[in-house]
């Protein structure tokens, strides 16, 4: 009667971890398109909380308006240079692709000639500009070809445009019941939490918002600070639309060592277009105060503020960046955060453990 009576409650829990698992799957793929969002909007909304507080507590605005205030505050913070960026993109695609156009039609396709005179492979474009503008006609109906055949990748590329699109609106939508529930959800995740693993939660827990916040602002702040120089440096040195080429740095500047790449690429362009002295000027900016940026705002900002090496954030910045894409940015810190608190309580509660032991060698 036990033994039949233990199989039927073995049984019933196979089925019930069954229905739990098929449950979680179900859950995931239902929910996976929002993952990311979800992920950029709890981001958004824990550096951004105190000011909803702000509107909350101290203007004593209710919960809904004061989150909506915030939601609007936060789009507009990001959908205006957007807007811009795209605007002046649009511009320059547009300028540049008539250009070209232009000068297929009257034979007149060129570079500078320190790019024709490289070696190796200087001579195989003086060919290709050789062939280009001794048959116009041909050339651009090799390229009307070329289009044509290639119509697939404008789809592609425009559904991942959309899907961006849909994501940051989902990501805004998300935003605002963060900020108007995220004290009630904190509270019920803690709870959870604890119940499961216990009470040493509360300092995973800590570890994990202080390493967000450090992480957000000095990654933001870095951004900013050397987006803002180099656009300086580009207006400075005469290049084409600053505003945009400021913006772009300050994509490219959220990735550690990634700004070079940015001002770097300006700067050779100049030296290209003959504007040697503008173009060092600018490498030289690039050097001497733009790259000092990162040297000083993300350590100090990051690993003042969490305790933890800054090699660590480093490797968790890069990897998270490579497994998860941007949202990895602030994913890779976080866990690796979480794994070096584990691993100091861990080292920490043994040390405690074998001291009493430790000292009686001492003694002897």
């Amino acid at each position: 009667m036990i033994e039949h009576w233990n199989k039927e409650l073995i049984v019933r829990r196979l089925l019930a971890l069954t229905l739990l698992v098929i449950l979680l799957i179900l859950c995931f793929k239902i929910v996976h398109f929002f993952i990311v969002p979800a992920i950029w909007a709890a981001i958004l909304a824990y550096v951004t909380f105190p000011l909803y507080r702000f509107f909350y507590h101290k203007v004593r605005l209710s919960k809904t308006l004061s989150a909506l205030i915030m939601t609007a505050f936060i789009s507009l913070l990001i959908g205006i240079p957007l807007i811009v960026g795209v605007f002046f993109l649009q511009q320059e695609v547009i300028s540049f692709v008539s250009m070209v156009i232009r000068r297929i039609q009257a034979g007149y396709v060129d570079v500078p000639d320190n790019i024709k005179n490289l070696p190796v492979i200087g001579q195989q474009i003086k060919d290709t500009l050789w062939e280009i503008n001794k048959n116009p006609e041909g050339t651009m109906e090799l390229v009307r070809a070329w289009i044509q055949s290639h119509l697939y990748y404008g789809k592609v590329a425009f559904d991942v445009v959309l899907k961006s699109v849909a994501k940051l609106g989902m990501a805004l939508m998300t935003l605002f019941f963060f900020y108007r529930d995220g004290t009630s959800l904190i509270h019920q995740i803690r709870q959870g939490l604890r119940n499961v693993i216990g009470d040493r939660i509360d300092g995973y827990i800590d570890s994990v918002g202080a390493t967000t916040q450090a992480v957000v602002y000095g990654i933001g702040l870095t951004a900013v600070a050397q987006a803002v120089l180099a656009g300086i440096g580009y207006a400075v040195a005469g290049a084409p639309n600053p505003i945009l080429l400021t913006l772009i740095t300050f994509i490219v500047a959220l990735i550690p060592f990634g700004t070079p790449f940015a001002w770097g690429g300006v700067a050779v362009w100049l030296l290209t277009q003959g504007h040697t002295a503008e173009g060092i000027g600018l490498a030289l900016w690039g050097i001497l105060v733009i790259s000092w940026v990162d040297n000083l705002i993300r350590p100090i900002v990051i690993s003042g503020a969490t305790k933890i090496p800054f090699i660590i954030i480093f490797i968790g910045v890069l990897g998270g960046l490579t497994a998860f894409g941007m949202v990895g940015l602030f994913i890779g810190p976080v866990v690796l955060a979480i794994a070096l608190t584990i691993w100091r309580e861990w080292v920490n509660q043994h040390k405690q453990e074998l001291s009493p032991f430790i000292e009686a060698a001492k003694d002897e």
